[in-house]
C-alpha cells in the first residue's frame, strides 16, 4: 500500500515539475519588452542605448553597423545626420536594468553597464606620447603607454578599430625599430615584447610602417624572439611576420638572410604554440621557398631539419588551411633532388596524397598533383613495386586524375593532370589498385 502510493506521489509531482516549467516558458512569452526599450533597427532589448542629433535612440552595435554600411540617414525619421557622434543615453540605460531586475523571475537577466567606448583624440594623445617617448629613449614610459593600448585593444574589437583608423600602428613600429636598433637592446626587451603584442590587431599598415617593421634590425629582434623560450613572444611575433612578409618581396628576402630565421620558423611547426601560431609558420615559410632568391639555398636547409616528414604528418590530419600551407611548401621542396629522396623515402608520402587528392581543396588538389608529377617524373627505376609511380597507381590515382579533368580545372593543373596520365598509362593495365580509403597508422614512418 506504501509502495503504490509512493508511485501515485511520484508520478504526480513529475507531472507538477512539467507543468511547472511550461508555466514559466509561458509567463516568460507574455511579459512584453516596452518598445521605447526596443531597438528601432533590430527590435531587440538594447544593450547600449545611444542617442543620435535626431533625437532618436538605438542600441550602439545596431547603429554602428547602419552606419558603417554607408548610410548617412537617420533610420527612423530618414533625416540626414549632421553627425555620426553616438551619446550614451544614460536614463534609458538605467530604466532598461530597473525593468530587467523587476522581471527576473521571468527569465530576463540585468544588462551590464557597458563601457565608454575608446575615442580617437584618446589614441592620438597615446601615440604622441609614444613617439616623444621613442624620441627621448624613454623606454619605461614608453613601456607603460603600450601598455595602455594594449588594455584598450582587449576590451573590444571596435577599440581595436579605433586604433588602426588613428595610426597607432606607424607609432608602434617606429617605436620597434628604434628600440630595437639600440646599442642596449637587451634593456628594453620587455617593451618590444609588448610591441609585438599589440602589433598584430594594426594590420594592415601603411608603407611607413612596413619600412620600420621590414628593416633590418626589426627582423633581427623578431628572429631572436621566435627563438626564445617566451611562448606568447614567439606566438606573436610569428603573426607578425606572417602579415609583414605577404606585403614586400624584399622584407622576405631580408628575413632569410638572416641566420637562424628559418630555423626558428621551423622550430615553431615541430613544438606547436596553437594552429594560428603553426599555419602562421608555414605561411611565412611559402613565401620564402616560393619567392625568395635564395629558395632552392632554403630547400636544403628545410629538407636538412627533416620538415618532409613533418608536413606529411601534418597532412595525416590537418584542417584544411594548414594543409593547403603545407602542401605549397613541399610542392617548393620537391624541387629540388634532395627534396624529393627524402619523400621518396617515407612510408606516408604516396598513400597520404593520393588519399588527399579532392579532398581538401582546389588549391590543395593543384599542389598535389604537381608534386605527384615531380615525384612521378623524376624517380629512377619506375618499374620497381616500391615506386611512387606504382604506389600511386595502386592506390587510386588513376581514377581520381580522371575525376579532375572530369568536374574542370584550369589549364595549369590540367597540362600536369594530362602529362601524369600519360605517365599513369605505362602501368595502369597490370596493376591491381588498392582501397585509398584505408588507415595510415599501420604504415612504418621513419621518424
Amino acid at each position: 500500500m506504501i509502495q503504490s502510493w509512493r508511485r501515485i506521489r511520484g508520478k504526480k509531482n513529475k507531472k507538477e515539475k512539467i507543468l511547472l516549467g511550461t508555466d514559466l516558458a509561458d509567463i516568460a512569452e507574455m511579459v512584453t519588452i516596452p518598445m521605447h526599450f526596443r531597438c528601432p533597427i533590430t527590435l531587440d532589448l538594447m544593450k547600449d542605448p545611444v542617442t543620435l542629433s535626431t533625437g532618436i535612440t538605438y542600441d550602439r552595435q545596431s547603429i554602428e553597423r547602419w552606419i558603417e554600411s554607408g548610410n548617412q540617414t537617420c533610420p527612423v525619421t530618414n533625416q540626414v545626420l549632421k553627425s555620426f557622434e553616438a551619446i550614451p543615453n544614460h536614463t534609458i540605460r538605467r530604466m532598461i536594468q530597473d525593468w530587467c531586475v523587476e522581471n527576473r523571475s521571468s527569465g530576463f537577466e540585468r544588462i551590464p553597464t557597458p563601457r565608454i567606448p575608446l575615442a580617437s583624440f584618446q589614441v592620438s594623445e597615446v601615440c604622441e606620447r609614444i613617439g616623444f617617448a621613442t624620441r627621448r629613449g624613454d623606454s619605461v614610459k614608453c613601456q607603460e603607454l603600450v601598455e595602455k593600448l594594449k588594455a584598450w585593444g582587449r576590451e573590444s574589437e571596435r577599440n581595436k578599430q579605433c586604433m588602426n583608423e588613428n595610426a597607432a600602428g606607424y607609432f608602434l613600429s617606429a617605436s620597434f625599430e628604434a628600440f630595437s636598433s639600440s646599442s642596449s637592446m637587451e634593456k628594453h626587451v620587455g617593451l618590444l615584447e609588448t610591441i609585438v603584442s599589440v602589433l598584430p590587431w594594426m594590420f594592415p599598415i601603411g608603407v611607413e610602417s612596413q619600412s620600420h617593421l621590414g628593416s633590418s634590425s626589426s627582423l633581427n629582434c623578431m628572429v631572436g624572439f621566435l627563438r626564445g623560450k617566451d611562448l606568447s613572444a614567439r606566438q606573436n611575433t610569428v603573426l607578425v611576420l606572417k602579415e609583414l612578409l605577404s606585403l614586400n618581396q624584399s622584407y622576405v628576402d631580408t628575413l632569410a638572410e638572416i641566420e637562424g630565421g628559418v630555423e626558428a620558423l621551423v622550430g615553431i611547426i615541430k613544438e606547436p604554440i596553437c594552429p594560428a601560431a603553426t599555419k602562421a609558420s608555414l605561411t611565412s615559410i611559402f613565401y620564402m621557398i616560393s619567392s625568395s632568391k635564395s629558395s632552392e639555398k632554403i630547400s636544403l636547409r628545410l629538407v636538412e631539419m627533416g620538415l618532409v616528414s613533418l608536413l606529411l604528418d601534418i597532412l595525416v590530419d590537418g584542417e584544411k588551411g594548414v594543409c593547403e600551407r603545407a602542401l605549397g611548401i613541399l610542392d617548393g621542396i620537391c624541387d629540388c633532388k634532395e627534396g624529393r629522396e627524402k619523400a621518396y623515402e617515407n612510408a606516408l608520402t604516396t598513400p597520404v596524397l593520393v588519399k588527399k587528392l579532392l579532398r581538401i581543396s582546389e588549391v590543395a588538389t593543384e599542389f598535389l598533383v604537381s608534386v605527384l608529377l615531380k615525384l612521378c617524373k623524376n624517380e629512377n627505376g619506375g618499374d620497381d613495386k616500391g615506386s611512387v609511380l606504382v604506389e600511386a597507381l595502386q592506390f587510386g590515382a588513376f581514377h581520381k586524375i580522371l575525376v579532375i579533368l572530369q568536374v574542370g580545372c584550369n589549364e595549369r593543373i590540367k597540362e600536369k593532370v594530362t602529362e601524369l596520365l600519360k605517365l599513369f598509362n605505362l602501368h595502369r593495365d597490370r596493376l591491381v589498385c588498392i582501397d585509398s580509403s584505408m588507415d595510415f597508422k599501420y604504415l612504418k614512418r621513419p621518424f
